[in-house]
């Protein structure tokens, strides 16, 4: 059976905007049927969702999949916990690097991998000040400006 591409579910633009991003990783996540199906048809929101480590294991929280459009009575919760699927020693890492200095872990988005499964990308970030939003939003000014002139010379 050929390989798959990659088809990406729901991006969190969000977190580019308020954190820096440090670290990304590749997370399993579980989930129902349902949700599955309702993925397939791409409803999902991943905006002010984050990641958080109880005992060993890495839970997803305030991310909102909607109900299956076919499914009956027994869909799960649309903004239920799930849990993320990572090695051991990565939760070890992240649970040390998130007690030390302050970091969070945060979805950037989640997609269909080419075998056809469910993934997480989630990012070792720490928090933007307002002056660095301000230097980052004033650098992609910039950076679009120059894209545009030198377009127009071009022609």
């Amino acid at each position: 059976m050929p390989k798959r591409e990659e088809k990406t579910i729901a991006k969190n633009r969000r977190a580019f905007h308020d954190y820096e991003i440090l670290e990304t990783y590749e997370a399993g996540i579980e989930l129902t049927g349902t949700e599955v199906r309702s993925l397939r048809e791409n409803n999902c929101q991943l905006t002010d969702c984050f990641a958080l480590i109880r005992s060993g294991e890495v839970w997803l929280n305030n991310v909102h999949i909607s109900p299956y459009s076919n499914g009956s009575i027994f869909n799960p919760d649309p903004d239920r916990r799930r849990k993320l699927l990572l090695h051991k020693k990565q939760i070890r890492y992240l649970d040390a690097k998130v007690a030390e200095k302050g970091l969070a872990i945060v979805p950037l988005k989640m997609y269909f991998n080419e075998d056809g499964r469910v993934k997480v990308e989630l990012a070792l970030a720490r928090g933007k000040k307002l002056y660095d939003k301000r230097a980052s939003m004033k650098e992609r000014d910039t950076k679009r400006e120059i894209d545009r002139a030198l377009k127009e010379r071009v022609r």
